[in-house]
């Protein structure tokens, strides 16, 4: 069951979308877990991945994203809006939003981990975080989430920040940030927008024990795959 090992940004986009989009997208997930039981996973396009590698090129100034994002649509221009959108997402937030001013920025040590959360009978993965150390030594950790649906919200970006905060706890929660790619927004528990208010752990067991009821029971209509 593939719900047992899954993303962390992943199992937030399901378990906040509603509707037929859940529907959907829990049965686009039961189809791969089958074609990866029978053998039969050929993998797909992780168009994501690409483009995030280019955006942490473009902050520590190896490649321009705008010039990289080009090229990925020339090659594949069918996927021209969803770039687009996550290249104007992610300079929003990089040429305007973001706090640090202390440049040049550099690499820090990358943190990367695969875990289970209190409560949560699944590994959780956290991967592709940007690692970031400024000019004043610091270090700053981003987590993207780069779905065009649903939105991230206050609430989600709440269970993200608790659950890095679990996975990573020496890192101190006031240098992790979760970053909506497409609009542009962050979310830190340090700030007074988007503190962590005591009740992230039951509320991160409640939607997902109700994602995997829901997989379950879309499962079973597959018959034995």
């Amino acid at each position: 069951m593939s719900l047992q090992s899954i993303h962390l940004r992943k199992i937030l986009k399901i378990m906040y979308l509603h509707g037929p989009d859940r529907i959907s997208e829990l049965r686009k997930d039961i189809r791969a877990d089958i074609r990866r039981a029978n053998g039969d996973d050929e993998g797909g396009g992780d168009f994501y991945g690409p483009f995030w590698s280019d955006a942490k090129d473009h902050v520590f100034n190896i490649r321009d994203l705008s010039e990289q994002t080009e090229i990925r649509i020339s090659v594949n221009d069918r996927r021209k809006v969803l770039y687009t959108q996550l290249r104007d997402g992610f300079l929003l937030w990089w040429d305007r939003r973001r706090r640090w001013t202390n440049q040049p920025f550099i690499p820090a040590d990358k943190i990367k981990r695969t875990c289970r959360l209190p409560g949560i009978d699944a590994d959780i993965k956290f991967e592709n975080i940007l690692s970031v150390r400024d000019g004043r030594d610091e270090e700053h950790f981003v987590y993207p989430y780069w779905f065009p649906e649903p939105e991230l919200s206050e609430e989600a970006a709440r269970l993200a920040l608790w659950a890095l905060a679990c996975a990573f706890p020496q890192v101190s929660p006031g240098e992790i940030r979760v970053l909506d790619v497409i609009r542009g927004r962050t979310f830190a528990s340090s700030s007074d927008r988007n503190p962590l208010i005591g009740n992230e752990a039951s509320l991160f067991k409640e939607r997902f024990d109700r994602a995997v009821e829901d997989w379950m029971k879309l499962r079973s209509e597959y018959g034995d795959g």
